[in-house]
């Protein structure tokens, strides 16, 4: 068993090349351009939108409880359409100092959680491909599939989501990497 805190180094490395990785990935590379489209008309969903005056959070339309989703009055709303989700942010412009603070304190718990599970099931002193398949296969159940549940629940195009899948396996990849380089000998 590896102690936690030996592992210190390759989860503050890990997060840091993650985050390099995925800026590089989301600002400069050209395919996750096509993951959001606009709204037809956006002004005036816009402005409807602004008049319910909603405050951040997750909302689902047509709205309804267990109990009501089997009543003639819903199935007529789910049949009309449109059916899906919205998330309202905060007014003003995306807070992007904050955005990027918890993804790379995500990537921290991620890189934790991965260091916890490795030291546990890999020794001090094993060879560099034992160490990188424990800590990929975590680091991609993590990065890779919690992102499946969108495509399911949320009704993400799955184009998108296969998006996701694979920018998790290569955050995977470079967290396994990182772990196998810095592991206590």
């Amino acid at each position: 068993m590896v102690a936690l805190a030996a592992l210190w180094l390759p989860i503050v490395v890990a997060a840091v090349i993650v985050f390099v990785a995925s800026s590089i990935m989301h600002m400069v590379l050209p395919y996750h351009r096509s993951d959001y489209a606009q709204l037809p008309d956006e002004d005036k969903v816009r402005a409807s939108l602004r008049g319910a005056n909603l405050k951040p959070g997750l909302y689902i339309f047509p709205y309804c409880t267990h109990q009501d989703m089997k009543s003639p009055a819903m199935a007529k709303k789910y049949e009309e359409g449109p059916v899906g989700y919205v998330t309202i942010m905060p007014n003003g412009q995306p807070a992007m100092p904050k955005f990027l603070g918890q993804w790379f304190g995500y990537c921290l718990i991620i890189g934790l959680f991965v260091a916890y599970l490795t030291g546990h099931t890999v020794p001090a002193g094993a060879h560099y491909l034992a160490v990188f398949r424990v800590a990929g296969t975590a680091a991609f159940l993590a990065y890779g599939l919690a992102n499946i549940s969108s495509g399911i629940w949320k009704g993400q195009r799955w184009g998108a989501t296969m998006k996701e899948i694979i920018d998790g396996l290569v955050y995977a990849l470079l967290t396994a990497g990182t772990f196998g380089w810095l592991w206590p000998r």
